[in-house]
């Protein structure tokens, strides 16, 4: 079991050799987990096929599964999926950082992008498993590209390649990107939003309301660095930003209760104003176990039915 578990790890993951590998490793390890508190009584499944109905198509009967079981199996098409779900990544410059882990020198952690690709992979990974469609968005100014979803295995590997050779764009436009999905996406269903939200709060919030408005379910996973969080510099710094290029020489600590003021009151907004308009809300950040997202997706599909 704990060879399995240890593919929660977001510093595992990132040293195996491919997107593929570490979606299936992670799920892998989510579901050995699954009976350990608090994930008792969730259940994935995992069948590619179902029992032959009356009244289903003989056409549509697996004759090999049949050679095999000597019974009758169905394949499962996209048609037949459970709920159509949509991952909204942000891609934006600012996703690029990555804080050097403080017992190591010169070691960074990995990257709030490198991070939410691999947790999009897993998701997709498990969603396709649970015979559910799965599509993907990628943005930074603007939409880069839409997959649109689909549930079969050839589809999910188009997904993770492009997980695979992704990079940080331009500056922020998850407000504006969001309502640009929204008007594109025409089936209700589920809207998974990966991102740092380091763009105007109201703004986002109004965004994140037109899914709602549009009677999408709505999981919102907030990643941060925990340098982000903690504003922990023990000593002068030149602060880079990301998406201008501006730079500015400061003591860290002179500013650091008024940062973590600011942060507090940040994450605060997000969290009280998701809550308020019904908008599953996640903080997280890029040392948090992947089964805390998994299991926030398994537990939205169980109350969506």
């Amino acid at each position: 079991m704990e060879q399995a578990l240890k593919y929660l790890q977001p510093d595992v993951v990132s040293k195996l050799a491919n997107m593929e590998l570490r979606a299936r490793l992670v799920v892998e390890g989510f579901i050995t987990g699954l009976h350990k508190s608090p994930y008792h009584g969730f259940s994935v499944e995992f069948a590619e096929h179902r029992q032959y109905m009356p009244g289903d198509e003989i056409r549509s009967i697996d004759w090999k599964v049949y050679g095999k079981t000597d019974r009758y199996y169905i394949k499962q098409y996209e048609e037949e999926t459970n709920l159509k779900s949509y991952i909204l990544l942000d891609a934006s410059a600012s996703m690029s950082f990555a804080s050097e882990i403080s017992d190591k020198k010169n070691e960074k952690r990995i990257s709030k992008l490198t991070y939410a690709s691999f947790l999009s992979a897993a998701l997709a990974y498990l969603m396709v498993q649970q015979r559910d469609a799965v599509g993907l968005s990628v943005y930074d100014t603007r939409v880069r590209f839409t997959l649109p979803p689909h549930a079969t295995k050839a589809y999910l590997r188009r997904i993770l390649l492009e997980l695979e050779k992704l990079s940080a764009g331009n500056t922020t436009g998850t407000a504006a990107s969001l309502h640009h999905i929204a008007e594109q996406i025409k089936r209700r269903g589920l809207v998974i939003v990966i991102s740092d939200l380091l763009d105007n709060p109201a703004e986002v919030m109004t965004a994140l309301k037109h899914f709602r408005h549009n009677n999408h379910e709505v999981l919102v996973l907030h990643v941060l660095d925990p340098l982000e969080r903690s504003f922990a510099f023990g000593s002068d710094a030149l602060f880079k930003d990301l998406e201008t290029a501006e730079e500015l020489m400061t003591q860290p600590y002179h500013i650091q209760r008024a940062y973590q003021k600011e942060m507090r009151e940040f994450l605060e907004h997000y969290k009280r104003e998701c809550r308020e308009n019904l908008i599953d809300y996640v903080l997280m950040d890029t040392t948090t176990q992947f089964d805390t997202a998994l299991f926030q997706y398994l537990n939205k599909r169980q109350r969506i039915g």
